[in-house]
């Protein structure tokens, strides 16, 4: 009786555990490279093209918004439910305060490529991008300040674990560590020269 229940039990767990992953519709053919959700229903996706698509139940359905860009986009984040901000390429930053119903461009003060976006509070953020770019806001992007990163390597992702320590790494296994909010960039040794496209914390 113990070793029926018990493997019952094992095949229910088995079961929940597998084929958790579904394959959804963005509506879109474009490349999509990244994706944010606000709360468990809302969330957007941003790609090739100047794409931004948006779902309000969960990713059962993508609405495509007007971004008023061709360029490819990289990188989407929100500070809240209305606040959001994606970067791409050629500059290109693009700010929310509705949503996502209307994008405004901010400027970036560089050409550069930008590859991610991050910000550790409602003011203030990060952008990372191609030849070491850094870039920081202390006024929820209405001013974006290069940051020395001190290496001309392309810089593909960035994290704070907290106000004010944050890592970037990018081409070439650079990895650069800050602990004063990104006024001084510290590299780390990677123990690889391969390209490192992301970077997480838990």
């Amino acid at each position: 009786m113990k070793k029926t229940l018990f493997l019952l039990a094992f095949l229910i767990i088995t079961t929940h555990t597998q084929a958790q992953w579904a394959s959804q519709s963005s509506f879109t053919s474009n490349r999509l490279h990244s994706i944010m959700f606000t709360d468990a229903l809302t969330g957007y996706a941003v790609g090739t093209g100047g794409t931004i698509v948006k779902t309000v139940n969960g990713g059962s359905n993508w609405t495509p918004q007007s971004s008023g860009t061709s360029q490819s986009l990289y990188s989407v984040v929100f500070t809240d439910a209305l606040t959001g901000y994606v970067v791409g390429g050629s500059g290109t930053i693009l700010k929310t305060i509705d949503g996502g119903d209307n994008w405004t461009p901010q400027s970036a003060g560089t050409g550069n490529w930008l590859h991610s976006v991050v910000f550790t509070d409602a003011l203030t953020g990060y952008i990372v991008g191609r030849n070491g770019t850094i870039l920081k806001t202390v006024d929820s992007g209405e001013n974006w300040t290069p940051q020395s990163a001190g290496t001309g390597n392309w810089l593909y992702s960035v994290v704070f674990t907290d106000a004010l320590t944050g890592y970037t790494v990018g081409e070439s296994g650079t990895i650069l560590k800050t602990v004063d909010g990104g006024s001084n960039w510290t590299p780390q040794s990677a123990g690889t020269s391969n390209d490192l496209e992301s970077v997480v914390f838990i």
